[in-house]
């Protein structure tokens, strides 16, 4: 991660939501196919040493991405991200909650609300997360922003390997 670049996660539990605001020294239509390619994504969404598989991504408004978090032991933790809103290289809005393997969803979920935005090469992504329930979000609040941080941070590292090519 570069040192110079933004990077601020900020909790709002009355609002029930997380505000993540990350800049990745990258062309943004870089960073635009890191979220929306499923061989890309695959490659950091998951924190290391998890890794993240897309059995299914239907990259449109009213499409979903079902997939799996998969530890190196084998287990497997499924969620579905439904896409409600697209604007090609400035937003994506999503409905995600975690699954079982055969896509039966939990009760509650989260809305997803990316923007994507470049100035001079650098890509800034604002991720604003509004959970459900209050309940889910506080007892995923930690385990996500590590590992949020850990996958962001996998995406940096990708980004810096295909910007040297």
């Amino acid at each position: 991660m570069s040192q110079n670049l933004m990077f601020d996660v900020t909790v709002d539990k009355a609002a029930q939501t997380v505000l993540i605001t990350r800049q990745f020294a990258a062309e943004l239509a870089l960073v635009w196919e890191a979220f929306t390619t499923p061989d890309v994504l695959d490659q950091w969404w998951a924190p290391k040493p998890f890794q993240a598989r897309s059995k299914v991504m239907e990259f449109r408004v009213g499409g979903r991405r079902f997939y799996a978090m998969v530890s190196p032991d084998g287990s497997e933790r499924w969620a579905i991200q439904r896409y409600t809103e697209i604007v090609p290289m400035e937003r994506i809005k999503f409905f995600n909650v975690f699954a079982d393997a055969d896509e039966n969803p939990d009760a509650t979920g989260s809305n997803w609300d990316l923007t994507f935005s470049e100035q001079d090469g650098i890509t800034t992504v604002r991720i604003l997360v509004h959970n459900e329930s209050l309940a889910r979000m506080e007892h995923l609040l930690e385990g996500f922003k590590l590992g949020f941080t850990a996958a962001l941070d996998s995406l940096d590292d990708l980004l810096r390997r295909q910007s040297d090519r």
